[in-house]
């Protein structure tokens, strides 16, 4: 009797994308084991295209975690949506995140629009779902199966890592077979120089209570 071919490594690209404040960068973080984005409760916090990676035995999966997407008269504001909205035309697999407590959020819907003229398939997280009750997240996963043809839909809870590992699993089944495209030492492109801009841009959004403007 043959034996079972096993199957090949995957890599291949992420965005990671969704409204303003909605866990892309926790998630990013949590997903990497590593603290490579910066958190913090002001929306928009993210201004640059971060890129992560995640080295697996069988997986290389490299993270894209982007500005958040929203409707806005700003041109700072509608630079970082460009930037978030070119990413889907180069990465291989989508991850859209909603929150748990606030699902049929308008912005919401104005990604699904974007998302419909984009040929990949979509992942979608429903995060935060430490704030509501579990029998609350069955809804919000019937209301949009109706709304879009996922790839895959997944409750989880970043802050708390709570079903990240059913997430990863989901993703690495729709990355493309290819080696690796990164060293397995590398978890990001960005300089360090930019990291220590962004920690100290962190602790400065922590602590003022004054508007910064973006």
């Amino acid at each position: 009797m043959a034996e079972e071919e096993t199957p090949g490594f995957k890599s291949g690209f992420v965005s990671l994308i969704g409204r303003p404040n909605v866990g892309k960068s926790t998630l990013l973080n949590c997903l990497l084991g590593e603290k490579i984005a910066i958190v913090s409760p002001k929306p928009q916090t993210t201004r640059n295209r971060i890129l992560g990676i995640k080295n697996l035995p069988a997986a290389q999966i490299i993270f894209l975690d982007t500005p958040g997407i929203h409707r806005s008269k700003d041109m700072l504001n509608q630079s970082m949506v460009r930037t978030a909205l070119a990413t889907l035309r180069e990465v291989d697999v989508i991850c859209l995140l909603i929150e748990a407590d606030s699902p049929d959020h308008e912005e919401n819907d104005w990604i699904l629009e974007n998302l419909q003229k984009v040929q990949k398939p979509v992942l979608l997280a429903i995060n935060k779902i430490d704030r509501i009750p579990k029998p609350q997240i069955l809804p919000a996963i019937d209301a949009y199966r109706q709304l879009m043809d996922f790839a895959a839909i997944v409750p989880i809870s970043a802050l708390k890592g709570e079903n990240v590992d059913a997430l990863t699993k989901q993703l690495i089944e729709l990355l493309p077979e290819s080696e690796p495209l990164y060293p397995e030492d590398f978890l990001t492109d960005q300089p360090e120089r930019f990291f220590v801009a962004e920690m100290i841009r962190e602790k400065i959004l922590h602590h003022t209570r004054e508007e910064i403007p973006y």
